[in-house]
């Protein structure tokens, strides 16, 4: 089965989905909203499951080509005392790879590498999507229309077209985090892959980059909305005190380099991933925290499934129903952990409550942290089924 798609969105998921498409034979066109395709931000860790999609995908080898492997690293509280310890050669050892890290806009560019610019449609935001007809979707973008068998909604946690498929349904809430985050400038010498740091109410965490370079990320209870007139002095204020490497990594970072984003999520869970002919994919359909570090990961797995079940047809409708079946229990069962994983780590704050879990911690044995890990990164993508000749 082969056919037209517009893709909605030209983010990671999006990407990956139009790559996807074109692998099992369909004509695609990505449709992104902003004038440049960048994807501006800071950094990602890829689990096993993430990669393997990116394999599926065509990608995954350029992908691992330029990420850094995270075989060092673990959980410390503020004065820097180990919690737990990541052990990298275990997952490498269970999974066939370890996590990697990588600059988000590097993975980014990776997948615009992988499409004909001429598949690319960008300053064009969807307004309006019309399924009158069951054969087709026709979509309206300011003074452009889309006609195709499919679209893919890939439109981010904001997406306009969940919210017209699901007129009901509340769309994000906040989750009561904020995140600041930043690359910083230089090469930092830093003796782990990756590192989590959890204080009361508070996290700090850093992942290391093949070009030595590193990504850091400050999480903090806080209201939704606040926003700080300097905000490399605001985290440098709330994480005074806190251990090496936070500071040396402060101290490399430009203060206009720092993002700062309120962390939202799907709290309520979408009823349906598919809509006649049009699939709901990543953020859009199951925007979770980023406690478990599997939001892109989960896109990725989704884009992979999405090409596996339209390649073994015989129609459309059918397709996106085994998607949506493969994908949406699965999918909400990791936002859900997610949820639980930040509400037991940096969203506690009561002094007792943050004692007894570091006590848990320090006494869980290290094969304990690799089973949480496997329990969501031990994914395989769906067989691709052959291009139509």
């Amino acid at each position: 089965m082969g056919g037209s798609a517009v893709v909605v969105g030209g983010g990671i998921g999006g990407l990956a989905a139009a790559i996807g498409l074109r692998l099992i034979g369909w004509e695609v066109m990505v449709v992104e909203r902003a004038r440049a395709l960048d994807d501006a931000g800071a950094g990602i860790s890829l689990h096993a499951n993430g990669l393997r999609a990116l394999d599926a995908l065509g990608v995954g080898a350029a992908v691992r080509a330029a990420a850094r492997p995270q075989y060092t690293g673990g959980t410390r509280t503020p004065d820097g005392r180990l919690l737990a310890r990541m052990d990298g050669a275990a997952l490498e050892r269970e999974l066939g790879t370890p996590i990697v890290g990588i600059p988000r806009a590097v993975l980014h560019r990776l997948l615009r590498e992988a499409l004909p610019p001429a598949h690319l449609t960008v300053g064009a935001e969807v307004t309006s999507v019309d399924r009158s007809d069951a054969s087709r979707v026709r979509l309206a973008a300011g003074d452009s229309a889309f006609e195709a068998d499919l679209v893919v909604a890939a439109d981010g946690i904001g997406s306009r077209l969940r919210a017209q498929l699901f007129p009901g349904h509340p769309g994000p809430a906040y989750s009561g985090s904020t995140v600041l985050r930043a690359i910083t400038e230089s090469p930092v010498g830093l003796t782990t892959d990756f590192e989590l740091t959890w204080g009361p109410g508070a996290e700090f965490g850093h992942i290391a980059f093949a070009d030595g370079r590193a990504e850091w990320h400050a999480v903090l209870n806080s209201p939704a909305g606040v926003r700080h007139p300097d905000p490399l002095a605001e985290v440098r204020r709330r994480f005074d005190g806190w251990h090496d490497p936070i500071p040396a990594l402060l101290a490399s970072t430009r203060p206009d380099a720092v993002l700062h984003h309120d962390v939202n999520e799907l709290v309520v869970p979408l009823p349906s991933y598919a809509v006649g002919r049009i699939a709901l994919l990543g953020d859009a359909a199951h925007a979770m925290t980023p406690n478990l570090g599997q939001g892109a990961c989960q896109s990725l797995e989704d884009a992979a499934t999405l090409a596996a079940a339209l390649s073994a047809g015989p129609t459309v409708e059918s397709a996106l129903g085994r998607y949506d079946a493969e994908r949406r229990p699965r999918s909400q069962s990791v936002a859900r952990a997610a949820r639980q994983a930040g509400r037991m780590g940096q969203q506690l704050s009561r002094p007792a409550a943050v004692a007894l879990r570091n006590t848990a911690l320090r006494l869980a044995p290290s094969r304990l942290t690799v089973r949480t890990i496997l329990r969501h990164a031990d994914w395989t993508p769906p067989r691709l089924g052959s291009v139509p000749q």
